[in-house]
């Protein structure tokens, strides 16, 4: 089977609800085919610092039906650890979602890659600022 690159985000929240917002953004890109969503979870460290881990479903009533609606499968493929560890970093009150999926975009990409022996070497997601601030530059300069 032919899958284009993975990543993954986990998205903090200033509070121990997770916001639903996003939401329709995440879904114009599945529904485009940009993106398929492969596993959707959700941490929070409450005001004592206690974690927990929950799914959509068990979000805040308004929240699920948003998350609900999106396409994707959801298999579970972020362990208990991964879970750990984002609720560890998190501040006492707040939330996150933990969020993989496939880049379907880039599949026909990653396959000519792989069928010529190419191979990624380094990658990074630049924060928005720093383009933001970079592109700035660039046209001052240029």
């Amino acid at each position: 089977m032919a899958i284009g690159p993975v990543e993954y985000l986990v998205i903090g929240f200033p509070t121990d609800q997770v916001d639903a917002d996003c939401v329709p953004a995440l879904a114009e890109l599945v529904d485009s085919g940009t993106i398929r969503i492969l596993d959707l979870a959700f941490v929070a460290k409450d005001a004592d610092g206690n974690m927990r881990f929950f799914e959509y479903d068990t979000l805040d009533p308004s929240v699920p039906a948003a998350f609900g609606e999106l396409e994707g499968e959801a298999d579970g493929l972020f362990s208990d650890e991964d879970l750990e560890i984002a609720a560890a970093a998190l501040e006492r009150g707040t939330s996150a979602a933990l969020l993989l999926w496939e880049d379907v975009w880039a599949t026909r990409f990653a396959e000519a890659l792989r069928a010529s022996g190419g191979q990624i070497i380094d990658g990074a997601r630049i924060p928005h600022d720093l383009i933001e601030a970079a592109l700035a530059y660039a046209a001052e300069a240029g």
